[in-house]
């Protein structure tokens, strides 16, 4: 029986690789879900999520969640705090990136959005939810690891009457082995929104652009049209 899914889709690399890679494996992508919850970029993510929705003709929704300004300090939240960027991000320090993980951090946020997705899905009959999670940034987010997405199955067990699953194509990758796969699955890194923050472009300076430019030149784009900083 063909895999029936509910696709959170935020427009970044991760999100994608996995939307594409479902409908490469023939799964039955019943829905593509975004997400509002108040972030800096969420105008950026939006519009991407429903052009790359409307390319696979994949049904689209967009979910505002605004009592998420209400719940902690994340500086994707909160207008008057600082985003790291530039010198301030050390993506292969270990100690530095929990520093600025904190900095971004918004307390529950993927358990509140996948038990969102959760219930589209058994709503709409389907049998997984998939984010975009990573290896690479499940170093520091303890919410972006297998771990977690096993303890939702037992939680979705019994919150589910169809006993939804999480499953992720990505979640033993890093970001340039993700982007080397995302390329031969014919994704175009301009339909993506990679940023922190929701310019003209893509900022190139957040911890966000800084991943995913090293991803993109792993699978040998030309980054320098891609971002405002093309150093």
């Amino acid at each position: 029986m063909k895999v029936s899914a509910v696709v959170l889709l935020s427009a970044g690399l991760d999100s994608t690789t996995n939307l594409y890679a479902a409908r490469d494996a023939g799964w039955d992508v019943r829905l593509a879900l975004t997400l509002d919850y108040g972030q800096r970029a969420a105008r950026r993510e939006v519009a991407a999520s429903q052009s790359l929705a409307a390319r696979l003709n994949i049904p689209h929704r967009v979910l505002e969640l605004p009592f998420f300004r209400d719940i902690g300090q994340s500086s994707l939240l909160d207008r008057t705090r600082e985003v790291p960027v530039g010198d301030e991000v050390s993506m292969d320090d270990h100690g530095r990136s929990l520093e600025t993980a904190k900095s971004v951090w918004v307390p529950n946020r993927n358990g509140i959005l996948l038990n969102i997705a959760a219930g589209y899905a058994e709503a709409l009959g389907a049998q997984v939810v998939v984010p975009g999670f990573n290896a690479e940034e499940g170093a520091t987010f303890p919410d972006n690891t297998p771990a977690f997405m096993k303890a939702l199955d037992g939680s979705f067990a019994y919150s589910t009457s169809n006993h939804v699953r999480v499953g992720c194509f990505t979640q033993d990758l890093d970001k340039p082995a993700i982007a080397v796969w995302a390329r031969d699955l014919g994704v175009d890194f301009s339909w993506l929104w990679p940023c922190y923050f929701d310019g003209a472009r893509p900022c190139g300076r957040c911890e966000s652009c800084q991943r995913d430019k090293r991803a993109f030149r792993a699978a040998g784009a030309d980054v320098n049209p891609l971002f405002e900083d093309p150093t």
